[in-house]
């Protein structure tokens, strides 16, 4: 990874890591705070990831067999749970459960396939239903494939783990594509929340504090004033983003420091902002009324058990009622648990709260994640989905359109709404940028949302949008500030360093990333010494972030883009080499590979590659066009 930047002419400076406490294990905290490891201790959190032998399997391994689709498992129980797996191709091996995930609704099971490298099997028992089910039934995953359970997508180290363990480092070394994984405890722990203990132990004993600490020595505080870091502190694992880290940052880290989130994009969310895909929730929430306006986690959900506060509607009628809640003066206080508002029987599943302001969709399987964003139903917006059509699956859009209208005649929630706009950019109907750029630009919008408009802005790239768009690397959101920065590409150049020059002092991390990311195809000789070196550190943090994600296939596609762009042949040859190795049905990576196969090998070796490309995945047009153009 240092020789690709060395090759780049890159300077890459070092830093000192600053002194931090070390993490103890949640069997310290309980002695003096045993009301809360109690709550802890049953929680989801505390099950996250457990040993098998501390007593959570709840799956059936005496005798029981699964088969899906060609293939079969064989769980049994000698002393040690285990499962004789036999695969489409007919080969069968034996795993032990190396440990277990999660508790309900479903349980799944880790096998470490290598040392030190757990795989997630894709088998897992329903724990309502009491029977074993395959995560993805629709899918055809022979062993070879990137998305079988062996295989990359579905490593536990890389893609799970950070999110189920405390103090985790994943410690992936890229020559021998292993693992040495570690971390300070297997589960959700008290630490993963406060940050290291061993300080706060010592101000229990009377020893002084550290001005980089909170009163009681810890990384991460809590509590009154506290709503935004605690937000960003559960987003940490409860959105869909990209890590830069090689593990849990540190409590109390700033989420954009951290992570780069995912926008509204196609694919993850409907293109009014609503769940489609796995997004884990921030996303959603930070397009909600009771963000902007200060509610918290904390204020529907018990901190330790991770339990509701209240069940049912009591839960919204914390707020939502005629007392209101004197923290939250702008909301009108009213009756809403009743007929006249939600036009439903009483206690039907229609007259919950839940069921028109937070849509549920099922992933896993068995797993119901209810949407975050708290919205009006709008299906005057005729955008595909909504909450009226989810339960009256016999009636359309416009009839529920027609009932809500009906209902609340005067209501102000009928108007213009960005899931129009954004639907019409990502179909091809939009009639230009103008009205992207005006959502980019409405301060009274989201920013998710915002950010969200500069990233489909992109495919209305020129030197006029990147003027318009100027005024946005300067936004109070850094989510707004990292997806502006790439409108920046068709401005000027002059103008292009001018604009995001500032950008690589900004406080956060992932802004930083994002302006290193555009400064790699500005001439070295265009910036001044001083730019060169700010250039530089912004370079090294995005080497580094990198470097913490080389056990991805898409990380070396990535790798390889930025090879060709500065015309090294062969280390582009060797990314994309990696790509396929780690993902061999990565259809995208092939056809470059040939090429680049044939630049530094000849024709023979490019054929070569063809033939391995094409056994892999076959009919792909481009490798089959390349082999009409090779045999020639």
């Amino acid at each position: 990874m240092k020789a690709l930047w060395i090759i780049l002419g890159l300077m890459l400076p070092t830093f000192a890591a600053a002194q931090v406490p070390v993490y103890v294990g949640s069997d310290q905290c309980k002695e003096c705070h045993e009301a809360e490891a109690a709550e802890w201790s049953q929680s989801h959190h505390a099950l996250a990831w457990t040993d098998v032998e501390d007593g959570h399997v709840v799956a059936d391994f005496n005798g029981t067999q699964f088969d899906h689709d060609g293939m079969s498992v064989r769980f049994s129980d000698d002393g040690e749970l285990r499962a004789r797996v036999t695969e489409k191709d007919g080969v069968s091996n034996d795993h032990t459960v190396h440990s277990v995930v999660g508790i309900e609704p479903l349980q799944q099971y880790l096998f470490e396939t290598q040392p030190g490298q757990l795989q997630s099997f894709d088998v897992v028992w329903d724990t309502e239903e009491n029977r074993w089910f395959h995560l993805y039934p629709d899918q055809d995953l022979p062993p070879d494939d990137g998305l079988h359970w062996t295989g990359p997508y579905k490593n536990w180290n890389a893609r799970c783990a950070e999110c189920h363990a405390t103090g985790f480092d994943k410690n992936y070394d890229a020559g021998t594509r292993s693992y040495a994984s570690t971390q300070a405890e297997i589960g959700v722990g008290c630490e993963a929340c406060h940050g290291p203990g061993s300080a706060h132990i010592d101000w229990t004993n009377g020893q002084g504090g550290s001005p980089d600490l909170t009163e009681y020595g810890f990384t991460m505080e809590w509590g009154a004033g506290q709503t935004e870091a605690e937000i960003q502190q559960c987003a940490g694992c409860h959105s869909r983003r990209e890590a830069h880290g090689d593990g849990n940052p540190l409590p109390g880290t700033a989420y954009h420091d951290a992570y780069n989130l995912a926008v509204l994009r196609p694919g993850l969310y409907h293109p009014d902002g609503q769940i489609l895909d796995e997004v884990y929730v921030y996303g959603s929430f930070l397009q909600s009324r009771m963000y902007a306006q200060g509610v918290g986690c904390m204020d529907c959900h018990e901190p330790h058990s991770a339990m509701l506060k209240a069940e049912g509607n009591g839960l919204c009628t914390q707020c939502h009622s005629g007392a209101g809640n004197d923290r939250f003066p702008t909301l009108a206080r009213g009756e809403y648990d009743t007929s006249a508002h939600h036009n439903h029987p009483d206690g039907s599943a229609g007259a919950q709260c839940k069921s028109c302001h937070m849509i549920e969709r099922v992933y896993m399987g068995v797993d119901g994640r209810r949407d975050h964003s708290f919205r009006v139903p709008r299906p005057d917006l005729a955008l595909g989905q909504d909450a009226c059509t989810d339960c009256h699956t016999d009636q359309n859009q416009s009839w529920a359109a027609a009932q809500i209208a009906d209902w609340f005649p005067e209501s102000s929630h009928r108007g213009p709404h960005y899931g129009t706009v954004f639907n019409a950019a990502v179909t091809g109907q939009a009639e230009g940028p103008s009205a992207l750029l005006g959502i980019a630009g409405d301060q009274t919008q989201p920013g998710i949302v915002r950010a969200t408009a500069a990233y489909l802005l992109q495919n209305y790239g020129s030197a006029e949008v990147a003027a318009q768009t100027a005024g946005l690397l300067s936004d109070q959101d850094p989510l707004v500030r990292a997806n502006a920065v790439v409108l920046q590409r068709s401005a000027e150049l002059r103008d292009q360093i001018e604009r995001l020059e500032p950008l690589l002092s900004d406080p956060l991390l992932n802004v930083r990333i994002a302006v290193a990311k555009e400064l790699l195809t500005i001439p070295q000789q265009a910036l001044t010494a001083g730019q060169q070196s700010k250039a530089g550190q912004a370079m090294a943090e995005w080497q580094d972030a990198i470097a913490n994600r080389l056990d991805f296939p898409e990380t070396h596609m990535v790798l390889g883009g930025m090879a060709l762009t500065f015309r090294n042949a062969p280390a582009a040859e060797r990314a994309f080499r990696e790509v396929i190795q780690l993902d061999p049905q990565r259809a995208e990576a092939w056809p470059i590979l040939v090429q680049l196969v044939q630049l530094n090998s000849g024709t023979e070796a490019a054929l070569d590659v063809l033939s391995q490309g094409l056994d892999r995945v076959p009919d792909h047009p481009d490798l089959l066009q390349l082999q009409r153009q090779l045999i020639r």
